[in-house]
């Protein structure tokens, strides 16, 4: 496996690789929900790629930037292991010439809502990096979990509207056993803390529940139900949505007439500081494999 630091470095790397090329993107501290990704890219390509950039562009604050895990010499091994062929590692200075014009890259009709409120400029950060190593490293697809469903509902759009040629495969949320989604953020939450974050997929599971077995259509009071359960379990709620699972739009109400037998539940908050995210498809079968 090589790594490569600077872009005319990856691109020397990637120039003779032959056949599909699949591209999985990190923040680093790999964990288990990434295997997943790593795992699914390797059965859909000939050659897997991973890049590893704690992107400063997509994060609301500096302290939050700083307090992210970089365990760069873990994630490699991990990444050998895993049979990866090649990882992008690149420098902030690399990524971004401060000496040139910079662009901007959004999807406003989805990224201004949601995640997007509570961190303004996050999404454009996150558009302008995946377009950025989507150029570099010219993948044929790219692997996304669900965990970040309005991310991923952000790059689908980014990449269909500007036609570039890639494929997105969207990858179901990986789970600890008790049900936290794995984040590289959970490695921040103490024992305590990490107890109270469960009130994120609780809430999720009772939205799943009043929605397949009580059939509340009631939108309003499924998302009143599930800030109550985030809050009751220590959560400061950022938020608790139920949207529509393609246009993240505002449902005046639950059925098959306005979703077509889905919804997506989006929650959001903070434990003891860490910001944690997760989401949940209602109504749907299992992503297809």
């Amino acid at each position: 496996m090589w790594a490569a630091q600077t872009i005319s470095e990856v691109r020397k790397q990637r120039s003779p690789l032959q056949g599909r090329i699949a591209l999985v993107a990190t923040l680093g501290a790999l964990h288990c929900g990434h295997l997943s990704l790593l795992k699914r890219a390797k059965e859909v390509a000939s050659h897997l790629l991973v890049s590893i950039f704690v992107n400063p562009t997509q994060f609301g604050s500096v302290e939050d930037f700083h307090r992210y895990p970089r365990p760069l010499e873990d994630d490699l091994a991990i990444c050998r292991r895993a049979g990866v062929d090649g990882v992008f590692q690149p420098t902030a200075d690399e990524m971004y010439d401060s000496h040139k014009p910079e662009s901007i890259v959004n999807v406003p009709q989805l990224a201004t809502m949601l995640e997007g409120e509570q961190r303004p400029g996050h999404y454009a950060g996150v558009c302008r990096v995946v377009l950025k190593l989507l150029h570099i490293l010219q993948p044929h697809v790219t692997c996304f979990g669900q965990k970040d469903y309005q991310q991923l509902k952000i790059v689908q759009a980014l990449c269909t509207d500007l036609n570039l040629p890639v494929e997105i495969v969207e990858c179901p949320t990986v789970r600890e056993q008790d049900g936290l989604a794995m984040s590289s953020r959970n490695q921040l939450l103490s024992k305590a803390s990490r107890h109270q974050a469960l009130g994120l997929v609780k809430a999720l599971r009772q939205a799943k529940t009043l929605i397949e077995c009580d059939g509340q259509t009631n939108r309003a009071a499924v998302e009143h139900a599930m800030d109550r359960v985030m809050a009751s379990n220590g959560v400061n709620v950022d938020y608790a949505a139920i949207r529509h699972p393609q246009t993240l739009a505002t449902l005046d109400c639950i059925g098959p007439q306005h979703t077509q037998d889905a919804v997506v539940a989006l929650v959001a908050g903070r434990v003891d500081k860490v910001h944690l995210i997760d989401s949940m498809l209602i109504g749907q079968p299992k992503v297809p494999r």
